[in-house]
C-alpha cells in the first residue's frame, strides 16, 4: 500500500512539472532556434518548424522597457497555456538570431502565426495590446 501511494506521489508530481512547464516563458538559443522555429541555414524561406503559434521576445538584461515587458509575457503565457509558446532569447548572447532579426532597437517581439509570415512588434507593448495581436493576428484565443 505504501509503495502504491509513492507511485502515485511520483506519477503525480511528474504531472504537474510537465505542465507547469508547458506553461512556462522558455528561453531560447541559436542552436535550439534552428531545431524548434526556423532553421535558416538549410532554408533560406522561412518555413515555421513548431506546432503552435508562438512569440519570441528578443531582448537584454540591462534593457528597462525589456525588464518591464518580461513579467507581462510571463502572465500572457499562463493565460494562454499550451495553446501558444513565448520564448525569450537575449541578443547578447545570441548576436546571429538578434542580427536574423533586425533586432537594432529592443524589446522587439517576433509574432509567429502557425501558418503564414512572421512579423515583429518592437518597443515596450501594454498587455492589451499584445493579447489583442495574439487573439486576432495569431488567431488563438484562451
Amino acid at each position: 500500500m505504501k509503495k502504491t501511494w509513492i507511485l502515485l506521489l511520483i506519477f503525480f508530481s511528474a504531472g504537474i512539472l510537465s505542465y507547469a512547464d508547458a506553461q512556462s516563458v522558455k528561453n531560447l538559443n541559436t542552436k535550439e532556434f534552428k531545431v524548434q522555429i526556423w532553421d535558416f541555414e538549410k532554408n533560406k524561406d522561412w518555413k515555421y518548424l513548431g506546432d503552435k503559434p508562438a512569440i519570441i521576445d528578443m531582448y537584454a538584461t540591462w534593457c528597462p522597457p525589456c525588464k518591464k515587458l518580461s513579467p507581462i509575457l510571463e502572465e500572457i503565457q499562463k493565460e494562454y497555456g499550451d495553446k501558444l509558446q513565448i520564448y525569450k532569447v537575449d541578443v547578447d548572447k545570441e548576436p546571429a538570431l538578434a542580427q536574423l532579426f533586425n533586432a537594432s532597437s529592443i524589446p522587439l517581439m517576433l509574432f509567429i502565426p502557425k501558418n503564414g509570415k512572421p512579423f515583429t512588434v518592437t518597443g515596450l507593448r501594454p498587455k492589451e495590446q499584445i493579447t489583442d495581436i495574439i487573439n486576432e493576428k495569431l488567431e488563438v484565443k484562451k
